[in-house]
């Protein structure tokens, strides 16, 4: 079976307990930490994949890699993907999982680039403005990229404003090229 319709499966599932036991936003935390270990420590995926490690010692780590206060339904569902010998789609689940919540949730994630550091009115102003876009709630980020040279580039979704200077100037040399 495809990695990719299991994974989905099994995040249904999980949300759809989360739900039912009003769990759903600390198993969002549960699988952004345990996304974002899979993501810092690559050698968490060969060790969870290792067949000799025994299940009660890949739980364990599992539920560390998780974070601090893992809730009880994450350690179920944990449970439950090493009793099915599924350990190998567990990244994809947890990525499958913050989907599926964030649609469910109509969370979107912004992100706004900048060459320098911006107030923090500047930044509730561009979360604003996507919220009211998108008609729902923003995850939003801010980054520092000095090689925009100032202005600023504005993402979610799919959509992208490029107010940058670096990229004024780049349609400058085209059409002087031209």
């Amino acid at each position: 079976m495809d990695l990719g319709v299991i994974s989905v499966r099994y995040a249904r599932a999980l949300l759809k307990a989360g739900l039912t036991d009003r769990q759903e936003d600390e198993l969002y935390r549960d699988m952004q930490i345990l996304s974002q270990s899979f993501f810092e420590v690559p050698e968490l995926r060969f060790t969870i994949d290792n067949p000799m490690l025994m299940k009660d010692k890949k739980q364990a780590l599992l539920e560390i890699a998780c974070g601090p206060g893992v809730s009880s339904l994450t350690k179920k569902f944990i449970a439950l993907v090493l009793k099915e010998d599924r350990e190998n789609a567990l990244q994809f689940m947890a990525a499958s999982y913050i989907t599926l919540y964030r649609k469910y949730k109509n969370i979107t994630r912004g992100k706004l680039i900048t060459a320098t550091v911006v107030s923090q009115d500047m930044e509730r102003r561009m979360k604003q403005l996507v919220e009211n876009k998108t008609k729902g709630s923003v995850e939003f980020n801010t980054e520092i990229d000095k090689g925009i040279i100032g202005g600023f580039i504005l993402e979610y979704d799919t959509y992208r404003m490029d107010a940058s200077v670096k990229s004024k100037l780049r349609k400058i040399m085209a059409e002087l090229k031209k």
